[in-house]
Parts: structure tokens; C-alpha cells; sequence
């Protein structure tokens, strides 16, 4: 699968929000100032509660997303994301080469983000098929994924966790 550079960007970092470790009550600071490069210069990342809260929801809607089961399921939990979104895109070359951004240069932080996440996470399911997005198949793991292999075919979100459980059904197979 191929699509392209900010876009695919865009989606990694969906994939990073959705599966933030959301135990941490700091959790949504530690996530901004990780992934400071898709902020404006200026923009301000100390956010007051209800803006932290809206960004675990943009985490929760990028997972339900992965975790629907059907197209319409799938297409009411991105229309749902994309409800939060205020694209407002722009062309830019702030960094060397010719790209769009989604969300105005002078929005917020969870303006920019959730704009960001929702405009290329729905990009991949319009383009490329909603059975792209995927939950982690290994035991214990639950992470959101984009299966970018050729024949979509992707069980789980990295080699780790696929060895993981291919070791675990060996011994579990020479036990038996």
C-alpha cells in the first residue's frame, strides 16, 4: 500500500494517540510535547482540562474506529471523528518540500491534532479500504494499527508481537 508522506505522517500519528498509555494522568501532555513537529511554532501545549479531555476522546474515536467490524460501522465512527475536525487546509514548504497541512495555521493544539488525525486516518479508509485499520490479534497487546502490506492480510501492530504469539502456539501446539 502506498500513500503518501504527510499523509502516511498523519496517520502514524493517529496510531500513536490512539494507543497512548492513558494511565498516566499526564498522559496528554507527555503525548504533545512527543510529537511537538506537528504544531504550529507558537502554539501553546499546556492545555486546561476539558482540552485534555477532548483529546482522549480523539484517542477513543481513532480506536473505535479500528475496533468496527463493518464499512457502516466504520464510516459512522469516522463521520463521528471528523464531526470534531476544522479542516481549514493550507499548502506550505516550511519544510523544503510542497505538502498540505489540515488545520489553520493558527488553531490550537487539539484543533491541529485532532484535525490532523481525523483528515488522515479517514484519507486511508476512503483511499485505500476500511479493513486497513486493525487491532493487534496477539494476547495482552490491543494496539490500533494500518496494515500497509500488499494483500491486507496484517494480524498484529509489530514483528514483536507476531513472533510472540507464533512462539506461544508452537509451545502451546508441542504441549499438547
Amino acid at each position: 500500500m502506498d500513500y503518501d508522506t504527510y499523509g502516511s505522517n498523519a496517520v502514524e500519528l493517529a496510531i500513536d494517540l490512539a494507543n497512548a498509555d492513558r494511565e498516566d494522568p499526564g498522559w496528554v501532555r507527555a503525548f504533545l510535547d512527543a510529537h511537538t513537529e506537528w504544531f504550529t511554532d507558537g502554539t501553546s501545549l499546556s492545555l486546561p482540562e476539558q482540552d485534555a479531555g477532548q483529546v482522549a476522546q480523539t484517542a477513543t474515536l481513532i480506536r473505535d474506529v479500528a475496533l468496527a467490524e463493518s464499512e457502516p460501522d466504520v464510516m459512522a465512527r469516522l463521520n463521528a471523528l471528523l464531526a470534531l475536525a476544522s479542516p481549514r487546509p493550507y499548502a506550505t514548504d516550511h519544510d523544503g518540500e510542497l505538502h498540505l497541512h489540515y488545520a489553520r495555521p493558527d488553531a490550537g493544539a487539539v484543533e491541529q491534532l485532532t484535525t490532523t488525525v481525523a483528515m488522515g486516518l479517514s484519507q486511508v479508509v476512503v483511499q485505500h479500504g476500511w479493513q486497513r485499520l486493525g487491532v493487534c490479534s496477539a494476547e495482552g497487546c490491543g494496539n490500533v494499527y494500518v496494515d500497509t502490506s500488499r494483500n491486507a492480510s496484517r494480524r498484529y501492530c509489530s514483528n514483536t508481537c507476531a513472533s510472540r504469539s507464533t512462539v506461544a502456539a508452537y509451545r502451546a501446539r508441542k504441549r499438547a
